[in-house]
């Protein structure tokens, strides 16, 4: 089970991994809000944990953000600020539970186990990614747009997936390739735009509103035409 944890303050972050780790979790760690966005949009994690004043983006606007973006792991947002305003600010941006600092490491693993317990049981019912009409199901590998079914081969389905994991952000030919293909990406091929195409071909070319977008000199980014 795959959690990750936010925070900017190296002994805090290490105490809480540490704590995690002998715990049996797999951790990954974060030092900034908008680095912790992108992995929180990439991988599937039971338990989202953040300290609230961090770089980038702060505790509750990530969480926001990721709520507004379709992510609903459950998120502990961790904070020094203990006023009832501070935690229904939390809450209303969409934290599961609120620990103030300073805290016991068994009360944060008691709050991670009850969280991470309810996280899985909506893994199982809940696979579904949507992203304007498109709607793509993880667990049957289905596809569907404006509720018509389009068939995708296992890469085609990869790459679309890495796109609905990453909705909005530039994803450079490296990324797609290290992301998708798990191998490092060699310039003198073309094979990511190959299936950029293939994908294209069958998202977008018979429906009038095209989701995959060219950023020339940067790479391919998947949003609603505006």
């Amino acid at each position: 089970m795959k959690i990750l944890v936010v925070e900017d303050e190296p002994k805090t972050m290490q105490a809480i991994k540490q704590g995690l780790e002998e715990n049996l979790y797999e951790v990954d760690i974060a030092y900034d809000g908008l680095i912790a966005k992108q992995l929180a949009l990439r991988n599937n994690y039971v338990c989202i944990i953040t300290d609230v004043i961090i770089p980038g983006i702060n505790g509750q606007q990530l969480t926001q953000e990721l709520r507004e973006a379709g992510i609903q792991t459950p998120v502990l947002i961790l904070s020094a600020l203990g006023e009832t305003a501070d935690k229904i600010a939390g809450f209303d941006a969409g934290a599961d539970q609120y620990l103030v600092k300073p805290f016991q490491f068994t009360e944060l693993l008691a709050r991670v186990r009850s969280l991470t317990k309810r996280s899985l049981d909506v893994l199982i019912s809940n696979h579904i990614i949507r992203f304007a009409d498109l709607e793509v199901n993880l667990g049957s590998k289905t596809v569907k747009r404006s509720g018509k079914r389009i068939e995708l081969t296992a890469l085609e389905f990869r790459l679309l997936e890495y796109f609905l994991r990453n909705q909005g952000w530039v994803l450079s030919k490296i990324q797609i390739a290290e992301n998708v293909w798990d191998v490092s990406f060699d310039k003198r091929t073309n094979y990511v735009e190959v299936y950029i195409n293939y994908l294209r071909k069958k998202i977008d070319k018979d429906f009038p509103k095209k989701l995959i977008h060219t950023i020339i000199g940067m790479g391919y980014v998947l949003k609603e035409e505006e």
